[in-house]
């Protein structure tokens, strides 16, 4: 690590060299700067620029980036261009390996807030569930914006839930669409990996890439235009696994195989093999094919040939036989890998942007767009030795799909003039989010011989429709006052539709619904008597019971103002009230100011309140499976806030999340040089933070009367529940860090060099008491509320120092990039022996033993660089790479042995068990990177190809 900063440190240094030797030359060309750009957000007054502003806001260049820049999509675009964003693609994560998480500051993703054109982006259908950064939250899906309809994005780096209102509390982006028409251009890009880690680890190029992206523009009337873009992308899937070292095959597997080369399916003669009236044939027929069998030994051969009934044939046939059959059968290892990596991807996108004049003095816009993605990911592999493969259909096992239609919609239309000195914007905005699931290459192991292979699991949607009205005027008093102030509407429904029944029911060998007084015996088994699940193996679909509508409505007034009191000294502040119709009401206020110590040096500082509504998904997502205990059936899963299990179990009503947030710094400009600097601190404290909790259990064993166990044992009962998860206002938390940027532009002669470096610190970690429920609390549960992995995942799981340099060359004809982004260390939720004393290190939280030992993934940093050529006006050639040096994150733990806690003694000391226990972070080999935590992928170098004409 202590190398890495010096990394970083070096290149600042080498930075600042260069800054100073180009400012020593006669710059005979203005440069127009981005800080010179009228920004749109963080200030309503029209005529502030980036470094006048009280408060950071980056400008970033989407449109001249998107031409040398290695990505395509909006989000890893951010991830290597601002610092202070976090993003990356997640694998075998179900839903959350097609939209990826976005992080501001290292606060959550559903706590920044995203416009379009101004107008308050609607955030994506899906929860993030499982075990990736941003855990339990729902943010906006940036890739559902097409990055080649931008023209720049404006990044406010602070709280502005007064400004703008909920979710703002790490700060806004917002992304401006471009406006050029007569010119239509096009951009067509090809690549791949070629990397050390291809194909699983075997090297060599692996997967294409394949983007059309179109955009053209006209004028509208006398003094209007309409943009259109569009774009086409068809991604494959990565391989970063390595050869399983699993058992995959048992004696079972190998004589079925023999049986069905021959055309006889042994497993489609019974559906509980304790059950079954085809005991005797298949006996016979384990008997008969066995002798196919070249590789048993005379004594396994013997046991199988003297088993007369199924039980004895269970013991006989009880062993591995994973590499003799994989020789019989022409495979390997690597055949029954998992896909881990990047997933596979197919879109269409269309956006459009349009202004036009309506009357004299009064101009419409209206903008929207629309996204149809299909991705495929995969999940474990399920091997032929296991109770939940089918080997009737598939004998040699199967690797589960989960097949997402993700399409995204939004239009905002609107007109905006000016009465007398008040200009007028009033406008309607509409997005929905859809999100549903196709398993495919799956099966439901209950159900009877054939079966399907495909189900619809059903799906999520979210839409949201706002209608603002936004006033704003200036007066001449001392310096100039600017006032803001409006209302806005907003509407939101979220949905839960319920799946085909095959996806999540658990059937009997008769092909019912299993129930409460379904018998032992028509329950299906393997041939081993182990009980099949039910559901599309990898998603079991949504059932009808968790499939719903629900709806909120909230309505909000606002005032921003701003006061240039002196030519030096502007103040600002924002008030807002907000009314929502499911939790009530919420007051948040603004204070900045800004001074200028120099005509070049401002000093800036704000102060401000924000809040996040719990979002409808977090309310009413839930997703339960049925489980019969002593005949008896009861719920397992997420379960809604308002369900009967959370009452019964103490969990209050979702809440808004409240914030406060300083700040402080200051920009400073040196003309001279083309320099500019901009250096910020900032406190975020946030209140009831919304997380998704770790699974409550109802406690085993008879426990006495009155006792909290028996207490929470009675609560389980009346829930009708045995193992549940909520989300819940479980947290108080604050985030501290520093930011910095600076930025230099010269020319000489026919040479341009443009350089930023930026970096970012952060630190986020939770302060007080967990919120938990009385009933949970006195059980001894409340490490479940906030457990260690869930820490790991708010405070650890995203770089916390992060650094980019990223400098363009222009000579003549030629541009180049080159840009390296140093990526800080990140923590892994899960635990290992890792210093390699034969203990995995726990600690006494809220009186038990709780695992703290982690690995800690160490920073790197990752090169992209990319040559242009202009052949003429209208044809540019771009090649280049992303992960130049082809660098990976730290390799995962393979089978570690170790001894771990088992509980507290008297003295309130850990207690670790006698025995060791064997640990396997890779799973089998098939992680070889941690698939919970990554600071930039796992895919290695990407080298692409990119054609940019214009006409």
């Amino acid at each position: 690590m202590k190398k890495n900063y010096q990394k970083i440190i070096s290149i600042g240094v080498l930075f600042f060299i260069s800054a100073g030797l180009h400012a020593q030359n006669t710059d005979s060309l203005k440069i127009k700067t981005v800080e010179e750009v009228r920004i749109t957000v963080g200030s309503r007054n029209k005529n502030r620029v980036a470094t006048d502003t009280p408060v950071p806001v980056d400008v970033i260049n989407i449109s001249s980036q998107s031409v040398l820049s290695p990505q395509t999509d909006l989000t890893q675009i951010l991830n290597y261009a601002a610092p202070s964003f976090t993003s990356n693609s997640t694998t075998v994560a179900d839903g959350t390996d097609h939209i990826d998480p976005a992080q501001l500051r290292g606060l959550g993703p559903d706590q920044v807030l995203v416009l379009l054109n101004g107008k308050r982006r609607h955030t994506s259908s899906l929860v993030n569930i499982n075990g990736s950064p941003g855990r339990g939250s729902v943010g906006t899906d940036l890739n559902a914006i097409l990055a080649f309809a931008i023209e720049r994005l404006e990044v406010l780096r602070d709280g502005a839930s007064a400004q703008y209102s909920s979710d703002a509390i790490a700060g806004v982006i917002n992304v401006i669409m471009k406006r050029n028409t007569k010119n239509l251009t096009a951009a067509i890009t090809a690549g791949a990996f070629n990397s050390s880690g291809s194909n699983d680890h075997s090297g060599g190029w692996d997967v294409g890439k394949y983007q059309l992206d179109l955009n053209y523009g006209t004028n509208l009337g006398n003094n209007g235009f309409i943009n259109f873009t569009g774009s086409l992308l068809n991604r494959d899937d990565t391989g970063r696994a390595r050869a399983t070292t699993s058992n995959i095959f048992n004696a079972y597997n190998a004589i079925e195989q023999r049986a069905l080369n021959d055309g006889v399916n042994i497993s489609s003669l019974f559906g509980n093999i304790n059950n079954t009236p085809n005991s005797t044939q298949i006996l016979d027929y384990i008997k008969q094919y066995s002798q196919g069998v070249s590789y048993f030994t005379t004594q396994q051969f013997n046991q199988i040939q003297n088993a007369n009934t199924i039980s004895a044939m269970q013991t006989a046939l009880n062993f591995d036989v994973t590499n003799n059959e994989l020789a019989y059968r022409g495979l390997t290892r690597d055949d029954f890998n998992m896909r881990v990596g990047q997933s596979k991807l197919t879109s269409g996108q269309l956006f459009v942007n349009s202004e036009f004049e309506i009357s004299s003095g009064v101009r419409g816009y209206a903008f929207g767009g629309y996204s149809y993605r299909n991705g495929n990911a995969a999940g474990f592999y399920r091997f032929p030795n296991q109770n939940r493969t089918s080997t009737s259909i598939y004998p040699n096992g199967f690797l589960p799909e989960i097949s997402s239609n993700v399409i995204d919609v939004s239009f905002a239309a609107g007109f905006k003039g000016k009465l007398g000195k008040v200009s007028y914007d009033i406008s309607n905005t509409f997005g929905r989010n859809t999100f549903d699931y196709t398993i495919e290459n799956t099966a439901n192991a209950s159900l009877p011989y054939p079966s399907k292979t495909s189900f619809d699991a059903g799906g999520l949607g979210f839409s949201q429709n706002t209608i603002n009205a936004d006033f704003d005027t200036k007066f001449d008093w001392l310096k100039g006052f600017n006032l803001a102030f409006g209302g806005e509407a907003r509407f939101e429904n979220f949905k839960i539709n319920s799946g085909e029944e095959a996806s999540w029911a658990l059937y009997d060998i008769n092909g019912n619904v299993q129930n409460s007084s379904t018998p032992t015996s028509l329950k299906p088994t393997d041939f081993y008597g182990n009980a099949r699940p039910g559901g599309s193996q990898v998603f079991p679909g949504f059932r009808p019971e968790n499939a719903l509508s629900k709806g909120r409505n909230s309505v909000a007034l606002y005032v921003d103002t701003e006061l240039d009191i002196t030519d030096k000294w502007l103040v600002s502040g924002a008030l807002r009230y907000e009314n929502y119709s499911d939790f009530g009401s919420t007051f948040n206020y603004k204070l900045a100011t800004r001074y200028k110590i120099t005509d070049n040096i401002n000093f800036r500082a704000a102060h401000s309140t924000g809040f996040r509504a719990p979002s409808l998904q977090q309310m009413y997502f839930n997703s339960t499976s049925t489980q019969f205990v002593g005949g008896v059936p009861f719920e397992v899963g997420t379960f809604s806030n308002d369900s009967k299990a959370a009452q019964i179990l103490g969990i209050p009503q979702l809440k808004q999340e409240e914030s406060k947030s300083y700040s402080a710094g200051f920009t400073a400009k040196f003309p001279a040089a083309k320099l500019s600097v901009t250096l910020d601190g900032y406190y975020v404290r946030v209140n009831d933070r919304v997380v998704l909790t770790d699974q409550f259990s109802r406690p085993t064993g008879i426990q006495a009367d009155g006792t909290p166990l028996r207490n929470l044992q009675l609560a389980f009962d009346a829930a009708n529940a045995t193992a549940a998860t909520f989300f819940a206002n479980a947290i108080d938390t604050q985030t501290k860090g520093i930011e910095g940027v600076v930025s230099h532009k010269a020319r000489i002669g026919k040479v341009g060099l443009n350089s930023d470096f930026a970096v970012t610190v952060s630190k986020t970690n939770r302060v007080g008491d967990i919120h938990g429920s009385d009933v949970l609390v006195n059980a001894g549960q409340v490490n479940r509320y906030y457990s260690e992995a869930s820490r790991v995942y708010v405070e650890e799981a995203i770089p916390r120092f992060k650094a980019s340099l990223n400098n363009s060359v222009e000579i003549n004809k030629l541009s180049f990039l080159v840009r390296n982004v140093f990526f800080g260390k990140v923590t892994d939720p899960n635990t290992v022996d890792v210093n390699g004393d034969g203990i995995v290190q726990a600690q006494v939280i809220n009186g038990q033993a709780v695992e703290t030992e982690h690995p800690v993934w160490g920073g790197k940093v990752i090169t992209d660089l990319s040559v242009g050529y202009n052949f003429s006006k209208s044809f540019k050639l771009t090649i280049g790479a992303n992960n130049l040096f082809d660098i990976y994150p730290d390799q995962n733990f393979g089978p570690v042995t170790a001894k771990r806690a088992t509980g507290v003694d008297g003295n309130g000391n850990v207690v670790y068990s006698g025995t060791p226990s064997t640990i396997d972070l890779s799973n089998a080999n098939q992680f070889v990177y941690s698939r919970n935590v990554s600071q930039f992928g796992m895919n290695g170098r990407f080298l692409f190809a990119r054609i940019n004409v214009s006409f």
